[in-house]
C-alpha cells in the first residue's frame, strides 16, 4: 500500500473515532442540560390569560405554579421533553414580578421565569387594537371606508342603469 493511502487511511479511522466519541457524548450533554421556559407575553393585567412553555423536561409530566395564577397541569407540546398551557391570571393580582416556577416531574427538574403584572384590567372587547389609535386616524379610516363604500354603490347603480 502506498504511503499516501495508509496516511488517508490514518486520517479517516481518527475522523470517525472522534465522530463516534461526540455522536455518544452529545445527548448526554443534551439531556443534563437545564430546562428552558417562557411565559407569553410576559407582561399582563390581571385577569389576562398567558402561554406557558417549557422544553427539555426530560420525563413525562409538567408543572407550572405561580402566586399569580395557582397552579397548571402542563400538556405534551409535540415536541421531545416539550410540554405547554395556559393559565389565567387572577383578577385580583396586584401589579408586579412573580416568579413562575416549571417543575419536570419525575426527573426533579425545575427553571424559573418572572411574569410581570401590570396595574390595571384585562383588555376585552378589540383586545386593544384600537387603543393606540388617536381619533383623527380613526376618523381617517371610518372616511376611508365610508368613500370605499360611496364608491361601490356609484359603480353598482351605474352599472344597472346601462343594463336597462
Amino acid at each position: 500500500m502506498s504511503p499516501t493511502r495508509t496516511r488517508n487511511r490514518r486520517r479517516l479511522t481518527g475522523i470517525a473515532a472522534a465522530t463516534l466519541v461526540a455522536a455518544t457524548v452529545t445527548p448526554a450533554t443534551l439531556a443534563s442540560a437545564a430546562p428552558s421556559a417562557t411565559v407569553s407575553p410576559g407582561t399582563v393585567a390581571p385577569g389576562s390569560r398567558v402561554t406557558l412553555t417549557v422544553d427539555g423536561c426530560d420525563s413525562s409530566t409538567a408543572r407550572a405554579s405561580s402566586r399569580a395564577f395557582g397552579d397548571v397541569s402542563l400538556s405534551p407540546a409535540g415536541r421531545t421533553y416539550g410540554f405547554s398551557g395556559s393559565a389565567t391570571v387572577y383578577r385580583d393580582a396586584a401589579s408586579g414580578s412573580y416568579p413562575v416556577t416549571f417543575d419536570c416531574g419525575s426527573s426533579g427538574r425545575r427553571v424559573t421565569v418572572t411574569l410581570t403584572i401590570s396595574s390595571g384590567a384585562a383588555r376585552g372587547g378589540l383586545g386593544g387594537s384600537i387603543d393606540s389609535m388617536s381619533p383623527g386616524r380613526i376618523a381617517l379610516g371610518g372616511t376611508l371606508a365610508a368613500g370605499a363604500l360611496g364608491t361601490g354603490i356609484w359603480l353598482l347603480r351605474r352599472r344597472w342603469a346601462h343594463a336597462r
